[in-house]
């Protein structure tokens, strides 16, 4: 069974392209759907497969009879409308092995952003979740995924590899203080409702602003989440109105194009006489209009420009780094051993087959033997001996090889299965 991955991130791709190839979790059964009839060599051989999709990477994790490397390549670039050569250059692809230890590394935080964050595992655990609802997750990657939040779980429990740790939520308030000279003076406005936005909003409200609102698509999602702060509710159709009333917006939806535009955030300028504008867009695509960091009184930051702040911490979390590798490096040999041993599956089973045959041939002419009256003794030694004689024929034909090469080779393997010292 072959096992691999192709993903792009953000050590290896800009922010824009990585927002073609972003996929919302109401998106991924239709998308695995098609991939799947993509890398399906028969009918009979449809691959598994997963699609992990974040603001800072987007990877598609397979398995099937053989890895499908170009086809999957080819499917990922025309889901984004790029080139496959185009896209190949920002792409890392691994297989059998180093699959594995990346999807180990990935729950573990060991690949992200902001290293050590813990809500990559979250994030996995949906696509696998969403896999598994679109019937695209088998058995191989159920235990890849098992096998990934077991060590992640391990890691987190047994090193320091969290600690120290400042995540984007943090980051955009540390940003925001910078600017600010008491962030209780500022009034918020967030746009979105989902994990990350619930977090920033965390991160903020413990700072007591003079006032918090949030701006949703589902008003009813947006009331819920607003309860919990004291927040404002607005529909995002009120924003080019309204935007000038804020002095800082965090935007975080799965909007494929922006809500928040050059002209709106000039318009709001004016309204504000050009007093300073603090924006963060966390959203992979755009929520923001790139244009607006050109304005002199806007503070944009985009996903990647928050990299410096989050690593701060960084320094601090390498010696738990080293530890959480050596946890990671037996995972991927006890995953491996179970890929082995799951390839070699048919095989046993013919075998066990092909010995209850033997046996019951056995057993059969036995039991006509004494039904005629023949001696027991004289049957259970001719049974014996017939099982015997069918169980060493293969290994007897093969030592008995006229090729020298083969002889060897079954020398040694007859050597290895049937004159085992007894223990």
């Amino acid at each position: 069974m072959a096992v691999w991955t192709l993903g792009l991130n953000h050590t290896t791709a800009p922010l824009d392209l990585r927002g073609r190839f972003a996929f919302a979790l109401d998106q991924l059964p239709p998308s695995l759907q098609g991939l799947r009839s993509k890398l399906a060599l028969n009918p009979d051989q449809t691959p598994e497969a997963a699609i992990l999709s974040t603001c800072n990477r987007t990877e598609i994790y397979c398995a099937g009879a053989q890895a499908s490397t170009s086809d999957t390549l080819h499917w990922l670039a025309e889901a984004g409308g790029v080139s496959p050569q185009q896209l190949q250059s920002h792409t890392y692809l691994l297989e059998g092995n180093e699959a594995a230890r990346h999807a180990f590394r990935v729950a573990s935080g060991l690949d992200s952003m902001v290293l050590g964050e813990a809500q990559i595992l979250g994030q996995l655990k949906d696509a696998v979740r969403a896999a598994e609802q679109a019937g695209a997750l088998g058995s191989t990657l159920n235990q890849l995924f098992q096998r990934s939040f077991a060590v992640a779980k391990e890691v987190r429990s047994t090193t320091e590899i969290g600690a120290h740790s400042i995540s984007m939520a943090a980051a955009s308030v540390r940003l925001a203080s910078q600017l600010f000279e008491d962030l209780k003076d500022i009034k918020v406005l967030f746009v979105g409702a989902g994990e990350m936005i619930e977090l920033v909003i965390t991160h903020f409200a413990a700072r007591h602003p003079k006032k918090l609102a949030i701006a949703n698509r589902s008003l009813a999602r947006g009331e819920k989440l607003a309860s919990r702060f004291g927040a404002e509710v607005l529909r995002l159709a009120e924003l080019p109105d309204r935007l000038h009333e804020f002095d800082a917006v965090i935007s975080c939806t799965a909007s494929t194009l922006p809500l928040i535009g050059l002209g709106a955030v000039e318009r709001a300028l004016k309204k504000r006489k050009h007093r300073p504008m603090f924006m963060v867009d966390l959203a992979v695509p755009r929520d923001i209009e790139p244009e607006v960091k050109a304005l002199g009184d806007v503070y944009l930051y985009t996903v990647d420009d928050l990299a410096h702040v989050v690593a701060a911490g960084q320094a601090h979390r390498q010696a738990a780094v080293a530890e959480a590798e050596v946890i990671i490096d037996a995972g991927v040999q006890s995953f491996s051993h179970w890929l082995v041993q799951r390839d070699s599956v048919p095989l046993i089973q013919q075998l066990h087959q092909q010995a209850d045959a033997w046996r019951e041939g056995e057993m059969a002419r036995a039991r006509k033997l004494l039904a005629k009256g023949d001696d027991p003794e004289a049957v259970l030694e001719a049974l014996a001996k017939g099982l015997t004689q069918k169980m060493l024929h293969g290994a007897m034909a093969e030592l008995r090889s006229p090729d020298s090469h083969d002889r060897a080779q079954a020398l040694q393997a007859v050597q290895r299965i049937f004159l085992r010292p007894e223990r």
